[in-house]
């Protein structure tokens, strides 16, 4: 996936989940933060990012959006509607399967809505996406707050699969250069529980890193999975 054009510019502040102050060219910038978490380990005053800039013309609210951040040698795509899009386009290239016949994004099963609905023949599946973008010594963990939104999408697919579907859940690794994934079990053990059940009823957990420059997301390659404590 690909951003337009995009600049570097210095973080400052973040005075709520939507809006951070941003150093641009000297001056002092409000931009629109495209991720609702808490982000505490990325968004440190100083720290290099990435704004897209939609143009002194724009009819939007706020100029810039705040799409990726540096820390120390890596580059993480921060931006929380990147994960599905570039997803999308890795089930769409073949990535999952060689040659699905339908990738339907945002589809309602019941009382749920997945990611995405797959067919290929009389193969069915839904897929669910979660971006990552906590990273502790080469190690990739989600989530990186509570969500209960999450266990939920957990239950879901669970039920999913009892139902005869094949069921995923994707973590989406918004860098490169970790080398396993697990779930943060010291922050919500629950999650981590939520999904240990679900691998074991048949949802399949797959995580994948990404190739990252300042104006690009790429799904890139496997990352093994470590569901222990």
């Amino acid at each position: 996936m690909n951003y337009g054009t995009v600049v570097p510019g210095r973080f400052l502040a973040r005075p709520n989940r939507f809006i951070a102050h941003v150093e641009l060219d000297g001056q002092t910038q409000i931009c629109h933060v495209k991720n609702t978490g808490r982000c505490r380990e990325l968004l440190v005053p100083g720290a290099q990012v990435y704004l897209e800039d939609f143009g002194p013309d724009t009819k939007r609210k706020t100029r810039y959006d705040l799409i990726a951040v540096e820390k120390g040698s890596l580059l993480i795509n921060m931006d929380s509607q990147a994960p599905n899009k570039a997803v999308e386009e890795f089930l769409r290239a073949g990535g999952l399967w060689a040659s699905p016949t339908l990738v339907r994004p945002e589809t309602k099963w019941g009382n749920s809505r997945f990611d995405f609905y797959l067919e290929q023949g009389e193969r069915k599946a839904f897929l669910e996406v979660k971006g990552v973008t906590l990273e502790q010594e080469g190690l990739a963990l989600f989530p990186d707050a509570p969500t209960q939104r999450g266990v939920k999408h957990l239950e879901e697919l669970t039920a999913a699969a009892a139902a005869g579907f094949e069921a995923y859940v994707l973590f989406l690794i918004q860098m490169k250069g970790v080398h396993t994934f697990r779930p943060n079990w010291d922050l919500h053990p629950q999650f981590g529980q939520a999904l240990v059940q679900a691998a074991q009823a048949g949802v399949h957990v797959l995580a994948y890193d990404c190739r990252v420059t300042p104006s690009t997301m790429v799904l890139d390659a496997p990352v093994p999975v470590n569901l222990s404590l």
